[in-house]
């Protein structure tokens, strides 16, 4: 049957972006189907962008819907591609979090009223790449009213940065947060310093670099951050803090748009302050900052929507910048906004 396409431009937007993604689905169907020895009744997994690896993509919804995937099953994409739908979830529960770890590793959760728990990898279900998922905060004790704030792969190492909402940098010794984490312990007074945002793994010889949604950053040495913490950066009144990532001299840190734009901004670029609680200064052109996260030429970013759209991308892909810009395109969106950013050294180069 030979079907005229309308015209979608006077749609809703939300409806737009709906069928959009159903015909980008359907392609992607036949596609499959028509690859050697795969049959139109059911669709594969994506073609490999690399060898077998026990590293996994771990994707969770806001409500603690979960799975994991085997990273070499995302295939990658040259930037400001549309991607491919990834965790199968709800309207009204769209994925939240997005983070690369080893089978063997464990996760530590944190919670809006800053309790922590563990969560081993290989307890989360391994899904296709287009997977439903299970919940897991159900296995939690959650308090009324209490939600998933962070997710941090345990990478076993010395420190711990805490970033809350309110630009509030918390500092813990790794051990504990390790194996020996006591279920549901608090570690610090979330009414009174605001939830937890973000977290990353930092040596203390290194520094920090803090972003806010509004496109704000700070960046000073990490072993200024006194043991019951202190404020990391001054928030205008309707800014919030969202990002937090150890970086050196050297580094570049990749800033993410919630319109799909992004760049990677050069600390050689960025003076550092003398002290954390400064007001920061631009670190990129936007209203809406999504994530943040050190990044080298040979690691592959991956990007999630709203929508549960998923790319992934070489990072050398992205042009450094020193100075302040607005970003590139990295993913194409349609009525929909980045959530959630990680990246993932690669395993092939070239």
């Amino acid at each position: 049957m030979n079907v005229e396409r309308p015209d979608l431009d006077k749609l809703d937007p939300a409806v737009r972006a709906y069928i959009e993604g159903l015909e980008a689905e359907l392609d992607r169907l036949r596609r499959d189907a028509d690859r050697p020895g795969r049959s139109g009744a059911a669709a594969g997994p994506s073609e490999p962008s690399e060898p077998p690896t026990t590293l996994n993509l771990v994707t969770i919804s806001a409500a603690g819907m979960a799975k994991r995937t085997p990273r070499h099953l995302y295939s990658r994409q040259r930037r400001g591609g549309m991607g491919i739908f990834d965790l199968e979830t709800s309207e009204d529960d769209p994925p939240a979090f997005l983070t690369i770890a080893d089978e063997s590793q464990s996760l530590v959760l944190l919670t809006n009223q800053a309790r922590a728990f563990r969560l081993p990898v290989d307890k989360l279900p391994e899904s296709p790449v287009h997977g439903r998922g299970q919940s897991f905060a159900a296995r939690l004790p959650l308090n009324p009213g209490e939600r998933l704030a962070l997710v941090l792969p345990d990478q076993g190492g010395t420190n711990v940065a805490l970033l809350t909402q309110r630009g509030h940098v918390r500092w813990f010794a790794g051990h504990l947060l390790g194996e020996k984490l006591r279920p549901g312990i608090i570690l610090y007074e979330a009414d009174k310093f605001g939830p937890p945002t973000a977290a990353c793994w930092a040596p203390g010889d290194g520094e920090l670099f803090i972003a806010t949604r509004g496109g704000r950053a700070i960046r000073f040495a990490a072993r200024q951050v006194p043991v019951r913490g202190c404020l990391g950066i001054r928030l205008d009144r309707d800014d919030t803090a969202v990002a937090i990532a150890a970086v050196r001299p050297d580094s570049g840190v990749f800033l993410l748009s919630a319109d799909g734009r992004g760049t990677i901004r050069l600390m050689s670029g960025f003076r550092p302050n003398k002290a954390p609680g400064g007001g920061g200064k631009i670190a990129i052109n936007t209203d809406h900052l999504t994530g943040a996260t050190v990044v080298a030429d040979t690691d592959d970013l991956f990007i999630i929507s709203r929508l549960s759209k998923l790319i992934r991308f070489r990072a050398v892909e992205m042009p450094p910048k020193e100075g302040v810009v607005q970003g590139v395109n990295c993913m194409a969106l349609r009525a929909d906004e980045t959530v959630a950013v990680t990246v993932s050294p690669a395993s092939i180069q070239g």
